[in-house]
């Protein structure tokens, strides 16, 4: 026996799409395959290990003729002990693994008890082997007390170094083998704590099997040849036999232990790569129940607080203007203004009560969203943003909070296009646009707990009245002489001044201008 938001494919996502219960049971079918051959591969090496030190390895404390002469009764032990242990080996871990557990099967997330369960599920097994190789060393450990205490000890701890061995070789090809099962565990979030074996019981575990175990291989060679004449030859050969295994079982398992930990930092590297090339979709596999899980799960946490912090700018950005958020993640917005020279265009619609009156309520707003659309494209297009939507009316600002080189000029261009785009792409209805330019106030304006970026001043509300009378000329068009004299000449030379009017709420006369354009629609 015995592992979002746009994001990359992963087994979790998989089992949970619409052809999730094939997906599951073959999923299952191939772990539960590997399982097994990793146990049997960890017993054979465990058993290989055991034969290894009993025969050539550590000298034996009687002479080979009185060992030998027993073999029998080893071997009736053995014939009677692999298959007992097989069995309830196979009964226990099945019931054990991750793969029968209920949750699995019905493809549904665990509960934090059976995710518990299921990453604890090599320490289960760890603590399952040794207690099968400790049964088999006191088994053998009697079967040899008639020959010789000496004998028993001797077998006894030969099956232990076997044992610990198998032990941690399986734990370590379990803890491998399981991650499709890990991955759907941890797919409602990090557990509270690492599970067993973490990075430490990785690492600590290589040691015992790279270096611990043929040290105490050493250390019983030595002894032996203290307490028991030894030969030269023999202890030659046992000190080449234990070498070769010592450096067999080195490797592998160094190699094993460094994959289980590198490849996930290399994939959360590389996913951090792509992360800071701006792609935030990227997420990485979260198939480890260590400290390298939850340093997974930190990585996909981290770029969905990213993700949601883009979204929220964006929003942002599209609620205020690029420039106004730009200008205020650059600097901690405060209350308060500056003037500055802006232009104003203020478009409002003609008859928006007649409208929402008469028509569906969704027609009316799909009207508006195809007319506001075609603001924000217009202004956009010449360098200024939509301060404010105001019901069916927008007030737009060239020159703040960036300046602009020719904020009127540029005012002026797109109110000339914004009224022939209108009258082609929303037609039936109908527009009044002002312009003016001046001295104005632009800033944060509200209270600290709810502000928002303005323009205050003369010609904010010129703008206002001239959209106003421009719903009552044919044109609908009309810019104050203020705007139109302190455009660059390319654009002034497009316009006409004409006659003077005093605006509703001012007390001194506006002069008025319209363009100098002759296929101006009536």
């Amino acid at each position: 026996m015995s592992g979002a938001m746009g994001a990359t494919a992963t087994n979790a996502g998989r089992l949970h799409g619409g052809d999730a219960i094939t997906a599951r049971r073959a999923l299952l079918r191939s772990v539960e395959r590997r399982l097994t051959l990793s146990e049997w591969t960890a017993h054979a090496f465990g058993i290989f290990d055991v034969v290894a030190l009993l025969f050539y390895v550590l000298p034996g404390p009687v002479d080979r003729a009185a060992f030998t002469d027993h073999l029998h009764a080893n071997a009736v032990g053995l014939a009677i002990y692999v298959p007992l242990a097989m069995t309830i080996g196979t009964i226990v871990g099945r019931r054990m693994s991750p793969t029968r557990m209920a949750w699995v099967v019905e493809g549904r997330e665990p509960a934090p008890a059976e995710r518990a369960r299921a990453l604890r599920a090599p320490i289960y097994e760890f603590k399952l082997d040794a207690a099968l190789w400790l049964g088999a060393a006191l088994l053998f450990a009697a079967i040899n007390a008639p020959v010789s205490g000496a004998l028993a000890l001797h077998v006894a701890w030969t099956i232990f170094l076997g044992g610990l061995t198998t032990c941690g070789v399986a734990c370590l090809l379990l803890e491998r083998r399981l991650r499709p099962i890990t991955e759907l565990a941890l797919a409602a979030g990090p557990p509270a704590r690492p599970a067993w074996p973490g990075v430490e019981g990785r690492l600590v575990l290589a040691w015992l099997l790279a270096t611990g175990m043929p040290l105490l291989g050493l250390v019983s060679l030595g002894i032996d040849g203290l307490i028991h004449h030894v030969s030269s030859a023999e202890m030659a050969r046992s000190t080449l036999v234990l070498a070769v295994v010592a450096f067999a079982t080195g490797a592998g398992v160094t190699l094993l232990t460094a994959r289980t930990v590198a490849r996930p930092l290399t994939a959360v590297r590389t996913a951090l790569g792509r992360v800071q090339a701006g792609d935030l979709a990227t997420e990485v596999r979260v198939d480890d129940g260590s400290e390298v899980g939850l340093l997974q799960s930190g990585f996909n946490s981290m770029v969905g607080g990213l993700r949601e912090r883009e979204r929220m700018q964006d929003l942002y950005a599209r609620q205020v203007g690029e420039d106004v958020a730009r200008a205020a993640l650059a600097d901690e917005p405060r209350l308060g203004g500056e003037v500055r020279e802006v232009a104003i265009l203020f478009v409002d619609i003609v008859g928006s009560t007649a409208m929402a009156a008469q028509a569906p309520p969704e027609r009316v707003v799909a009207r508006l969203n195809r007319f506001f659309s075609v603001v924000v494209d217009v202004i956009a297009a010449h360098g200024g943003w939509v301060n404010k939507f105001e019901g069916d009316a927008a007030l737009c600002v060239f020159g703040a909070p960036a300046a602009a080189e020719d904020p009127a000029g540029c005012a002026l261009a797109a109110g000339r296009e914004l009224q022939k785009r209108l009258r082609l792409e929303v037609p039936g209805l109908r527009a009044g646009i002002g312009l003016s330019a001046g001295p104005a106030v632009a800033g944060w304006v509200g209270a600290l707990q709810r502000f928002e970026y303005t323009v205050i001043g003369d010609p904010v509300n010129v703008a206002s009245r001239l959209s106003e009378l421009a719903k009552q000329r044919p044109g609908r068009l009309l810019a104050s002489e203020a705007i139109v004299v302190r455009a660059a000449a390319r654009e002034r030379d497009r316009w006409r001044l004409g006659e003077s009017q005093t605006l509703r709420g001012r007390s001194t006369p506006t002069r008025l201008a319209s363009p100098a354009d002759a296929l101006i629609a009536t």
